[in-house]
């Protein structure tokens, strides 16, 4: 009876989350070939608060520099939390470099949903008191069209990426303090 009850506790704590914390899934292999930053920060430096939940949430400005492509895709992921922030698809990549002031893309791109069910950015707002966390933002090029419609879930924009021919990454780091 004892082996039977600590075998169904067991099951019970891995089912409710408290077993071990999974990984955050890796992001599609391709080579690092994009230029891709934010003016707004540096990679690996903090995202500024007026970015964030604790400030107006405004998304950042991004540019990008690659070979030609059909299309590219963004996905932006804090991955301390497994939370996507913003995918954006659907931007051509004829032009070999790009401008996305304060998120605003050339016409024809398209936005799907991030992980608070909402379509565009969610700004960043870690719990209060957590260690700063990880904001990976990727630029994926691909050699054909997606063919999402606006407002695609997360996972179906992470399934199109498995076949990326290029891509360009840069994090950015928040965190929010504790209020006494």
């Amino acid at each position: 009876m004892g082996a039977r009850f600590a075998l169904l506790a067991a099951a019970l704590l891995v089912g409710c989350g408290g077993g071990e914390k999974k990984p955050p899934e890796q992001p599609p292999a391709a080579p690092d070939t994009i230029a891709f930053a934010s003016p707004d920060f540096k990679d690996g430096g903090a995202i500024p608060a007026e970015l964030t939940c604790d400030g107006a949430g405004r998304a950042p400005t991004l540019t990008w520099r690659t070979g030609p492509a059909t299309e590219l895709v963004l996905f932006v992921e804090d991955t301390d939390a497994d939370f996507t922030h913003w995918t954006a698809y659907g931007i051509s990549g004829a032009g070999g470099s790009g401008l996305a002031p304060h998120g605003e893309f050339p016409t024809g791109t398209k936005q799907g949903k991030n992980s608070a069910g909402k379509t565009g950015w969610t700004p960043p707002c870690p719990p209060k008191g957590d260690d700063p966390h990880h904001y990976v933002f990727t630029l994926y090029a691909l050699d054909h069209a997606t063919a999402l419609e606006a407002g695609a879930d997360p996972d179906a924009v992470k399934a199109k990426l498995g076949d990326a021919t290029a891509r360009g990454t840069f994090t950015g780091t928040y965190q929010r303090t504790r209020s006494e």
